[in-house]
């Protein structure tokens, strides 16, 4: 099963951590998958959940392409993102799934699928664990461990 840290959180929600690129960068460096929320804003990436807070070059996707799990926040960030070859990249609003460029299914909360992602915002459940080929959570540790 892929354990996946949703914005870098990872023993719960933690919003003075979260998309922050030197926190992602630590996580990376011990193998740890992430998913990023991304904004592209008058010529800029940035990282940020609810407005663009982290400024970014593009050189900072592509030497973690391995790891990232990009989800675009504007159109524009999808667009520029999505053709970039070896980024996985989705974008969703309130799609209970949408497909990555690399062809996984992405599921909301409380949706499950052998074959995507869920987001799961709390503790793990062990019958939700049957249900999926992969988890992203603010409880990295925790569904690791499974």
């Amino acid at each position: 099963m892929i354990v996946i840290s949703h914005r870098g959180n990872i023993n719960g929600p933690d919003i003075l951590t979260e998309n922050n690129p030197e926190h992602i960068d630590k996580l990376i460096s011990k193998n740890i998958f992430v998913e990023v929320d991304v904004w592209f804003v008058d010529g800029n990436y940035f990282l940020g959940h609810d407005s663009p807070t982290y400024l970014v070059d593009y050189s900072w996707f592509d030497k973690n392409k391995n790891y990232l799990w990009i989800h675009a926040k504007n159109q524009k960030a999808f667009e520029l993102l999505f053709c970039k070859k070896n980024l996985n990249v989705f974008w969703h609003e309130n799609d209970k799934m949408t497909l990555t460029s690399k062809g996984y299914m992405w599921l909301y909360p409380e949706n499950f699928s052998k074959k995507g992602i869920t987001v799961v915002l709390n503790k793990p459940n062990q019958e939700n664990l049957k249900k999926m080929f992969g988890v992203c959570t603010d409880y990295f540790y925790e569904w690791n461990k499974l």
